[in-house]
């Protein structure tokens, strides 16, 4: 029985080894400069990404999607979950169409003034995109609204109109530096959206409406394990229901 294991592991290795020399091959074809290396092993598969993860150092982990259901991944979890929630650097959950003729690209960033945020505007502005792509900065915000009471109070419901503008001018002030770095990129058009909402809603309707190919946002929302567990994220959330690939990006 132990010799039996042994060979169906083994086989099994050999074919991830396989798959894996299979995508070194199509990668150092579209990056001929780069040195690309393939490897398997067996084992919890996310656990041995982390685990080579903390040997690489790597800047940024991509990892793709099951395509499961929001209810499954609550209650079955996912690599991609285990792995975003783990990592110590970014982390890409690569979902979409593969594409054969280059074409601009639509890129959301989840923009809440942060450093998590300007972190995912860096990391655009850091890497070279096809000409005439887009960029959308997208902020949420949950607006004050008066009580059942305060309605009728003329005084309360003049203050939380103010609280609500300077929250929008706040965030406009806090994008004009991010919109400079971003628009310093030739032939690339970045914008700000404001919308009124959850940020997890927000972001992921306003990416599936856009036909977005990818939206960018920091990991600043995540506590502690426990936090993580019991109450989520927005980079975790997003990451989980997008239609598009997502990019959770850490410092």
């Amino acid at each position: 029985m132990i010799e039996r294991r042994y060979q169906q592991n083994k086989r099994r290795v050999t074919e991830a080894e396989t798959l894996a020399n299979h995508a070194r091959k199509r990668l150092q074809a579209m990056f001929p400069r780069w040195r690309v290396s393939a490897g398997a092993t067996n084992g919890s598969p996310a656990w041995e990404i982390l685990a080579r993860a903390d040997e690489f150092k790597p800047d940024l982990i991509v990892v793709g999607s099951h395509g499961r259901s929001a209810i499954s991944r609550f209650f079955l979890g996912s690599i991609s979950q285990k792995v975003l929630t783990e990592a110590h650097c970014s982390v890409r959950v690569a979902r979409g169409r593969v594409e054969v003729d280059p074409t601009p690209v639509r890129i959301v960033i989840g923009f809440d003034g942060s450093k998590g945020a300007f972190a995912a505007v860096d990391a655009v502005a850091s890497r070279p995109w096809r000409d005439y792509s887009e960029i959308r900065l997208v902020a949420a915000m949950e607006e004050v609204h008066p009580s059942a009471v305060g309605r009728f109070i003329p005084p309360m419901e003049h203050f939380v109109e103010e609280v609500n503008e300077s929250e929008r001018e706040w965030i406009e002030k806090l994008a004009e530096n991010a919109l400079i770095k971003l628009l310093n990129k030739e032939e690339v058009s970045a914008t700000l959206h404001l919308h009124a909402g959850n940020p997890r809603s927000v972001l992921i309707e306003e990416a599936q409406k856009w036909n977005a190919d990818c939206i960018f946002v920091g990991a600043n929302a995540f506590g502690s394990r426990l936090e993580r567990f019991l109450l989520g994220s927005t980079s975790a959330a997003v990451a989980a229901r997008s239609h598009c690939s997502v990019e959770v990006v850490r410092t």
